[in-house]
């Protein structure tokens, strides 16, 4: 630790943050790689730290014996602060070296609200924030996450995109960049021969244009460059790197457990659901396989609670036969084992049993809408029925609580449907009336609504997100509705930062002057209300001539081009359109075990086989 870091930490929160030497961390000598890799998280280290991603590629990378990957967190103010009056520059936890002396600075990008803290770290880096005033090969700016299937609001700034899983691209594209540093390539010929990887994406490589109405005219390759960037996926989760041997973190994390990947991807098909459509295929691991990882991954770290962990985990195959492999280790030890994502029509006696055999925490579900005929129309394929019975199983096996997640403006709405929200959590209040004798105890039911954002590659990436005002009015009813309830608490959203997220979520290129703008004004930390400042947001869409609006409340056409036009995840846009008719129509489509609906995720599999 440098002597200009021993002098500042004393003045801030969590100094452990900014430390490193963490248990696992792993320390190399660099003069003996030929590749440096700064794993950038804009977010603060208890984010980050929690991101089972993050420790994936780290481990995998480290693995090379020719590339060091170090991580980079976003510090939060007071530390910002002590570093900028110091003249410390942004540096890897693990050598404390400033992440600009790096071949590859590389951002994990999975919320919208954290595209002001890129730039704070590059400015934090003194690395120029424009990809075109970087013109030299090294340092290259890179990212990856689910925010990067519309990449466009950061086009400008980062050299290329990663999209998809990347545990094999993330290889593929060092080994380019160690053949470009040895053999002397520009910048300009690397980054056309990078474009060429599967499931890159060059945005300095395409041209956009726009008509008078502020809509995208065309999208332009140029030098070589695809028409379309179609993600990348593990194809066997069998051989796919996990990281037993992970970094356990010197200060409390979000996620201080081990976290077990069941499976990618989601057979629902939930027609709001970005994530859903953007891990397709569904591809499983071997429930054997993934008793050995979590044993070896708790021996090694001493964590006492376990994560199954996926997008709907009750939807693992092997789930039962997994459950009691890992609890036959996890209940003599006492170590907890949690299911955070539990469908409300898979929960059973025997799921319950197996779960409360170590400890009994809250039950969360989502059904995300309060009638049958919405749940319908956004795909959820739940029923009433299914909830309230699972309610009375674990009422029945003694929880005391469940938590119950919504959202308000889903296309279609109506205040019945809002409503039916209040009339739902009712229900769930009379179902623990009847499955619970002694009722000394109480109940917390607890219902929380967010504000609908549609997403690109989604069903409804044609659809409106609601005017502010009408999104206030139906969080109004819904609490005047649910007042009287004394069990029932309610919570909902802020509407401002979901107002954001859909504005850059469907935004075009031209927002990187935005977000610069509102940058360079004090904007970082967005995701944290101590930071967040809505109207710096609305003055910076001003000082750039742009409506936030435009993005946010606009239905577009069938045929529209959209900015995210190049970056695929690999389900046909016909597709998802067909979804959106069926949704006005209120009509389901089966999941994908029951029955192929042809989304075309499969031709991502070799050979094409079939997902789910």
């Amino acid at each position: 630790m440098n002597r200009t870091l021993e002098h500042i930490l004393p003045n801030v929160q969590k100094p452990a943050r900014y430390t490193g030497g963490e248990y696992n961390a792993v320390v190399k000598d660099k003069q003996t790689v030929k590749t440096r890799f700064a794993l950038c998280f804009p977010d603060t280290y208890e984010i980050g730290m929690s991101n089972l991603g993050c420790r994936i590629l780290y481990g995998l990378m480290n693995e090379r014996k020719d590339v060091w990957c170090e991580r980079c967190f976003a510090p939060w103010g007071d530390m910002e602060e002590e570093m900028r009056r110091e003249g410390l520059l942004l540096y890897g936890l693990e050598s404390g070296d400033p992440i600009s002396d790096f071949d590859i600075i590389g951002f994990s990008l999975g919320y919208e609200m954290a595209y002001s803290n890129v730039l704070n770290m590059l400015d934090l880096a003194e690395v120029p924030l424009r990809s075109a005033d970087r013109p030299d090969l090294t340092p290259l700016v890179v990212a990856g996450g689910t925010c990067c299937y519309n990449p466009e609001p950061l086009a400008p700034f980062i050299d290329f995109f990663s999209l998809g899983e990347g545990e094999e691209v993330t290889l593929e594209y060092i080994d380019l960049y160690q053949q470009a540093k040895e053999e002397g390539w520009s910048k300009e010929e690397f980054l056309r021969e990078v474009a060429k990887i599967p499931g890159i994406y060059v945005p300095s490589l395409y041209d956009v244009t726009y008509h008078e109405d502020g809509t995208v005219a065309a999208i332009t390759p140029k030098d070589g460059a695809p028409a379309t960037v179609t993600k990348r996926i593990v194809q066997d989760m069998n051989k796919s790197y996990f990281p037993v041997k992970t970094i356990i973190p010197s200060t409390e994390i979000v996620h201080d457990r081990v976290m077990l990947e069941l499976f990618r991807g989601c057979i629902r098909g939930c027609r709001f659901c970005q994530a859903g459509y953007a891990y397709r295929p569904v591809r499983s691991r071997d429930p054997k396989l993934l008793a050995e990882y979590g044993k070896a991954a708790c021996e090694d770290s001493g964590y006492q609670e376990m994560t199954l962990s996926s997008l709907s985990s009750t939807d693992y195959p092997c789930l039962m036969e997994l459950c009691d492999d890992l609890l036959d280790y996890c209940a003599p030890r006492d170590i907890g084992l949690s299911l955070p994502s539990l469908r409300a029509d898979t929960f059973s006696m025997n799921l319950m049993e197996r779960l409360q055999r170590v400890r009994k925490g809250g039950l969360t579900f989502a059904p995300e809408a309060g009638t049958q005929r919405l749940r319908d129309a956004i795909n959820k394929n739940l029923r009433e029925e299914d909830l309230l019975q699972s309610c009375r199983t674990a009422f029945s096996g003694g929880w005391s609580g469940v938590k119950l997640y919504f959202m308000l403006g889903l296309p279609t709405e109506t205040d019945e449907d809002v409503l039916g929200i209040a009339d739902l959590a009712r229900k769930v209040y009379f179902a623990w009336r009847e499955c619970t004798p002694n009722k000394a105890r109480g109940v917390r039911i607890t219902v929380s609504t967010s504000w609908f954002v549609p997403k690109p590659h989604t069903a409804f990436q044609w659809d409106a997100q609601i005017p502010v005002e009408e999104y206030q009015r139906r969080v109004n009813l819904l609490r005047d509705a649910l007042k009287r309830d004394k069990s029932i608490t309610y919570n909902w959203h802020d509407p401002e930062t979901s107002y954001l997220e859909a504005v850059f979520s469907r935004g075009d290129r031209r927002l990187a002057d935005v977000l610069e703008w509102a940058w360079a004004h004090g904007a970082k930390m967005d995701s944290w209300s101590e930071y967040f400042d809505f109207r710096r947001w609305m003055d910076a869409l001003s000082a750039c001539g742009l409506d936030g609006d435009f993005y946010a409340h606009r239905v577009r056409e069938k045929d529209e081009v959209f900015p995210w036009s190049v970056p695929s995840v690999g389900v046909s846009r016909d597709f998802l359109w067909r979804e959106r008719e069926l949704c006005y129509q209120s009509q389901t489509t089966p999941d994908c075990r029951t029955r192929c609906s042809g989304c075309g995720a499969n031709k991502l599999l070799t050979g094409g086989g079939r997902c789910g």
